[in-house]
């Protein structure tokens, strides 16, 4: 059975990103996405995509997934999959139909790509930072349909993760 997890990191202001970047600088919790993440799919808007600097694209020993409204392709990522439509992936990936790379599809951002999908995710993998930022991308509400499973206090803040109330 295919797991579709949600993985952000986000400020008490539900902050996520600013100007196609994220507003704060944590290695590791970059560390911590790495380890999580690899080796099995993740499924990210194309800005998101557009955001990892390009020594770190596509991301190393996972299938990358980029939805994009416009583009059918990614010219020099051949081997990145693009989709347009999240939803019909996801529900396909969950019926077998489509086969990823590893057990979990990890969902990646951006705020859209979590607001649409959210209603599929199991579980969570959040990132809580302290502080409030400026932002232009938020993580949805989503704790009412989730409950926390664990919780690892840090010096940046906290590794929260979420399981989907039956």
């Amino acid at each position: 059975m295919i797991k579709v997890i949600a993985i952000a990191a986000m400020s008490e202001n539900r902050v996520v990103g600013i100007d196609n970047k994220l507003p704060w600088r944590i290695s590791e919790d970059m560390e911590h996405f790495r380890e999580l993440t690899t080796p099995h799919t993740v499924l990210m808007g194309r800005k998101t995509f557009d955001s990892i600097p390009s020594r770190y694209r596509p991301l190393a020993e996972r299938q990358n997934i980029v939805a994009s409204q416009t583009l059918t392709n990614l010219e020099n990522y051949p081997q990145v999959k693009v989709i347009n439509s999240v939803n019909d992936y996801i529900k396909t990936v969950k019926t077998g139909t489509e086969k990823i790379q590893g057990d979990t599809l990890w969902i990646a951002g951006g705020g859209q790509i979590y607001k649409e999908t959210m209603p599929l995710w199991d579980e969570v993998e959040l990132t809580l930072v302290n502080g409030e930022y400026q932002g232009d991308a938020y993580f949805p509400e989503f704790e009412n349909s989730f409950e926390v499973v664990s919780e690892i206090k840090k010096e940046f803040g906290f590794w929260l993760k979420y399981s989907r109330k039956n």
